[in-house]
């Protein structure tokens, strides 16, 4: 419903579930697969939301247990820390 300049409507793509339509297998995703994890993750470590990630509730409740699970034997960082070279000290 937002107008732009052109008197055009913007509608958004509809994410959807990856793992619902067989883009990636369900089998696949284990705390062991840090590759594919890493699709689910910020650049900060934070794990995505439903939103961002367009995962539906049952398959982003089995992502979030698995990286936790990637967390604790130290696959996946809990934090990451930035060191910015243009800070003034």
């Amino acid at each position: 419903m937002a107008e732009r300049s052109s008197g055009r409507r913007f509608f958004r793509k509809k994410k959807y579930c990856k793992l619902c339509s067989g883009e990636i297998k369900e089998k696949d995703i284990t705390y062991k697969n840090v590759d594919i994890l890493k699709n689910f993750i910020t650049e900060r470590g934070k794990i995505s939301s439903r939103t961002r990630s367009g995962l539906c509730a049952k398959h982003q409740r089995l992502v979030t247990g698995e990286i936790k699970r990637a967390r604790m034997i130290a696959l996946l960082p809990f934090k990451v820390e930035y060191y910015r070279s243009s800070r003034k000290s």
